[in-house]
Parts: C-alpha cells; structure tokens; sequence
C-alpha cells in the first residue's frame, strides 16, 4: 500500500469511527441546556451550521462510496478467478 492510500485508508476510519455532526449537535444542545458557557455555546453554533453537517455528510458519502467501489472490484476479480 504507497503513501497515498494508507492516508485516504486512515481518513476513511476516522471518518466512519467519529460521530456525526448532529449527534455532536444534539450532545452540545444538551450541554447548553444545563450550563451555557459561552464556549460550548459557539460550539454549538459551529456544529449547527447548515455548512457542517453538509460537509460531514458529504465526508461519509464519499467514505462509502469508495468502500462500495473497493468491494466491486474485490467481488470482479473473484469472478474472473473462477
């Protein structure tokens, strides 16, 4: 595996492994609730953005869709073996 690879394999797991902007979202929203400190308030506002969790959906999409992608070509090659 080159360098390139090992580091969009690394990316990959971290991006699966860590949890969602709205589950980050909603862990904040909690926190405000029971004490608003004022950084936890402009941690809330930042995972609320429409901006972050399209970007994070965004990030999860191309993680799968290169995992799909990967196991076609895993699932080809056992084809053309038999």
């Amino acid at each position: 595996m080159d360098e390139p690879e090992a580091s969009g394999h690394v990316w990959r797991e971290h991006v699966h492994r860590r949890g969602t902007a709205e589950q980050d979202r909603d862990a904040l929203a909690r926190l405000i609730e029971y004490d608003a400190d004022p950084f936890e308030v402009e941690l809330y506002e930042l995972a609320a953005d429409p901006r972050t969790l399209l970007i994070d959906r965004a990030q999860r999409r191309r993680a799968g869709q290169h995992e799909r992608h990967v196991r076609r070509l895993k699932g080809r090659g056992r084809q053309a073996e038999g």
